[in-house]
């Protein structure tokens, strides 16, 4: 399995940069080694329940001036149904899922905008705020 490359963005306002190869939805804790040039050595035991989200990243620097779409492009048809999660810091996140029931510890959203920098996101049921489908 080849690693996914991931930011873990704990409720604290921590975040952890690094590779994952064992991440399960179902699972209450994963492994991140970290990026090269980290201060971290070495894997590190990341507990699900305390993440906001983990953003699934094509890279590491992203673009804070990016300003991504929320509406898929005319004639686009997404897969999963829009959804807008608003978390318990304010921020707010739309994108599609096909998996979101709120018995679950979390779900997936996939960005609606091809050109953000997440691929996917695994939001944490216990930092949401609201949640609903658009």
């Amino acid at each position: 399995m080849e690693p996914s490359k991931i930011v873990a963005r704990f409720q604290s306002g921590r975040i952890l940069k690094g590779y994952t190869q064992n991440f399960f939805p179902n699972k209450p804790l994963f492994h991140l080694t970290p990026q090269e040039g980290s201060e971290m050595k070495g894997p590190v035991e990341v507990p699900v329940d305390q993440l906001k989200a983990i953003f699934f990243v094509r890279d590491f620097v992203g673009n804070r001036a990016f300003k991504e779409k929320n509406q898929p492009a005319p004639g686009e048809k997404p897969l999963g149904r829009l959804f807008e999660v608003t978390f318990k810091d304010g921020e707010k996140m739309v994108g599609t899922t096909s998996g979101y029931d709120p018995k679950r510890p979390g779900f997936f959203l996939f960005p609606v905008d091809k050109e953000t920098n997440n691929s996917k996101a695994y939001i944490v049921a216990s930092a949401v705020q609201s949640a609903r489908f658009l």
